[in-house]
């Protein structure tokens, strides 16, 4: 798209270090908001490169977490290719990494050593435990980091063992906390000229997001317990069934209860002292789920919609991954995008999550082969030779994957 805006971060250069789910969904999202990405692989490639299903040769996997970036093969293990990734780091504003506390000091790649080279330099570090306490070592992925900080716990239905919650936001809270970091470290640094480690734990980040949770078990002594798709302390909420499926209804705020009572025909329930309020209604919530139950059996779930939507009651369909996507509201947004593979041709992706009103950037692009810009990064940026990049091809410290 000629003339489009960039993005607000536009100029910055990001140094991927990152693999997997955590780290890569972090640098998208700068990506996202027009940083140039440099996503230095190992010369086997991200992990998820191998995971199938594929198209095209290319891992959903990988597609998923690595639009809008450059791949560079480099190996770390070789003093020529840490030398590479240091002569970068003085081009970069920020690195992002997510390998197990201490592995960058033992390459020599440290925040204190790379900081004496770029001092405005802004690293961080995402981790399952952190870079400190007593678990920093260790292994972690998404399901460890649920079951750690209590999410799993309360995932499911009472009386069943807890499941884990299917997204995997113990590993995406990474990427969520991450660039929030970052940005915030790039403020000050418009202050103080100087940089900033920052340390993201994935534990962390999901113990901050038990929220009222927490503070119940605070208050009560007790454990929250699983209560499925309802809510611990707010009644009607949750998901009930109509005569071809259920409905998600919310009536989270007090004026939408009797607006509920009318849409289900039932206007004297706003007036039944055991339902009058909250507390009223989470005390007697056994009696009054089953006759919202009862009444909500007698209609589809399209009459469920028309009726709720005409008296202004928060509710939804339950869609599957699919139906979301192609929903038209979706479309509206740009939440579904293409882009063309060298690979895998035309592919669908997931669009930006967060907009600009009155501006409008390029498209998205493609994820990138493998070390598919390892050539031009290094021309660009450190003014490598050809012969210089064919040396270093030939001596396996980098991979040239650029097709044709």
């Amino acid at each position: 798209m000629s003339g489009a805006w960039a993005g607000p971060l536009a100029g910055l250069k990001v140094l991927d270090l990152t693999r997997v789910l955590a780290g890569p969904y972090a640098t998208q999202s700068l990506g996202d908001l027009g940083a140039e990405i440099w996503k230095v692989e190992p010369p086997g490639g991200d992990e998820t490169r191998a995971f199938p299903p594929f198209l095209g040769g290319e891992s959903h996997y990988f597609l998923a977490l690595n639009r809008s970036k450059k791949s560079l093969v480099i190996d770390l293990k070789q003093e020529e290719g840490k030398d590479l990734l240091r002569r970068l780091v003085a081009k970069a504003d920020i690195l992002v990494e997510n390998y197990r506390p201490g592995v960058m000091d033992r390459l020599g790649l440290g925040y204190e050593a790379l900081s004496a080279l770029n001092p405005g330099l802004i690293q961080c570090s995402i981790s399952g435990f952190g870079q400190t306490g007593p678990l920093k070592d260790k292994p972690a992925f998404d399901i460890v980091t649920q079951a750690m900080s209590g999410a799993l716990s309360v995932n499911g239905e009472k009386g069943r063992p807890p499941v884990k919650l299917g997204l995997p936001l113990g590993d995406m809270v990474g990427g969520v906390y991450g660039p929030i970091a970052i940005l915030a470290a790039l403020h000050e640094r418009h202050a103080t000229g100087r940089g900033r480690q920052i340390d993201i734990s994935l534990h962390d980040g999901l113990m901050g997001m038990l929220g009222y949770l927490a503070q119940l078990g605070f208050i009560t002594g007790e454990d929250p317990e699983p209560v499925g798709s309802m809510h611990p302390t707010v009644v009607p909420y949750g998901s009930y069934p109509a005569s071809d499926g259920h409905v998600i209804v919310a009536v989270l705020a007090e004026n939408f209860w009797a607006r509920f009572c009318a849409a289900l025909d039932r206007p004297e329930l706003a007036d039944d002292p055991r339902f009058a309020t909250l507390p009223d209604r989470k005390a007697n919530r056994e009696v009054l789920e089953a006759m919202i139950a009862e009444v909500m059996r007698t209609r589809t779930v399209a009459e469920w919609e028309q009726r709720l939507e005409a008296h202004d009651v928060p509710h939804a369909p339950i869609l599957g991954v699919r139906a979301a996507l192609e929903h038209p509201h979706s479309s509206a947004r740009e939440m579904v995008v293409t882009a063309d593979h060298p690979s895998a041709g035309e592919i669908r992706m997931t669009g930006r999550p967060m907009k600009f009103p009155g501006a409008s950037q390029p498209p998205l692009s493609a994820p990138p082969l493998l070390g598919q810009h390892t050539a031009e990064v290094l021309s660009d940026e450190l003014g490598c030779s050809a012969d210089e990049i064919a040396g270093l091809s030939d001596r396996g410290v980098i991979l040239d994957g650029h097709p044709g």
